[in-house]
């Protein structure tokens, strides 16, 4: 028991012994590794050289493990896209099954209206290469041109709404002028009222609409197509939905998305047949009805004529 008490005895003061020791050179280190001066940062280089590469096998595990979070957090990030693309996925079935239904009730109601659809409205699809937008112009530059048959004044589209028109024309490039520029006007009809309005560019993200003739009868939400008058672009085109601003006027909510324009189509629309004699399209039938066809006169050569007394036989 004695021997207990005395190992005891000598063992307290040199583990205090050693804690102090211990503390006062951590404590040391701390002070050294902050004093500013050229002969502390060699020697604390010197000891970051001599140190840390023999210490890597006791860094392995912190590394891995560090490692190993990063990754398992990576998977659970990943595990949450996935269940949100799922999700979205069984959403966009559902949608495609409206859409099929809807295509299939269109096609049954343009047979039954025997609308035939315009064939000679093509598009053609360019990449933009440069967005050249200001304060006082916007405009973004396409990588077709006249080589691929674009002419000056073809509306645009970025697959959903109209995004502008082509105003000017190069060898390999075009150039789109947006609906947003404040040289930009367009004839515009708001449906379901049919009212007609002109959409002006204000460098706004929402243009204006105006010279509406009835505007009690627009509310908000209205769609608004291109009228086609004109001639400068298409009819039936979407732009986008009224919206109300607060000053009161009313302005355009555009539905191309003009934050991601990647790619556009050039709606090439050639011209129509000319119509030399709009007469003879539609006329009376012949004969009428329950009328017997009259005998043909003889003709009769260019320099014969009639004299009075002729007429009175």
């Amino acid at each position: 028991m004695a021997r207990d008490r005395n190992d005891d005895s000598y063992a307290r003061p040199v583990r205090r012994l050693l804690l102090t020791v211990v503390i006062l050179c951590l404590v040391s280190l701390v002070l050294i590794w902050r004093i500013d001066n050229p002969r502390v940062e060699r020697m604390r280089a010197a000891i970051i050289d001599r140190v840390v590469p023999n210490m890597e096998w006791a860094m392995a595990p912190v590394t891995g493990t560090a490692r190993m979070l990063e990754d398992f957090q990576s998977y659970a990030r990943l595990y949450e896209q996935n269940q949100e693309l799922r999700r979205e996925l069984q959403q966009m079935r559902a949608w495609r099954e409206a859409a099929l239904q809807l295509e299939q009730e269109n096609a049954r109601l343009l047979d039954l209206n025997r609308v035939q659809l315009d064939p000679e409205l093509t598009f053609v699809t360019g990449i933009v290469l440069a967005d050249s937008g200001s304060t006082f112009r916007r405009s973004v530059l396409l990588n077709v041109g006249a080589r691929d048959g674009i002419l000056d004044g073809w509306a645009t589209m970025d697959g959903l709404g109209v995004v502008g028109r082509i105003s000017g024309v190069g060898e390999r490039t075009a150039r789109v002028l947006l609906l947003t520029d404040s040289n930009s006007r367009i004839p515009v009809t708001i449906q379901p009222s049919g009212q007609q309005a002109l959409l002006l560019g204000d460098n706004s993200a929402a243009p204006a609409l105006e010279f509406i003739e009835d505007p009690e009868d627009i509310s908000a939400g209205d769609r608004i197509v291109t009228s086609g008058d004109g001639g400068l672009f298409p009819p039936g085109l979407l732009v986008g939905q009224v919206v109300l601003a607060r000053d009161g006027r009313m302005r355009a909510r555009l539905a191309a998305d003009y934050a991601r324009l990647n790619f556009l189509r050039v709606m090439r629309s050639h011209p129509g047949t000319t119509i030399s004699d709009p007469g003879g399209l539609i006329g009376p039938p012949w004969p009428p009805p329950g009328e017997a066809p009259a005998a043909e006169a003889p003709d009769l050569p260019a320099t014969d004529t009639l004299e009075t007394g002729e007429l009175s036989q």
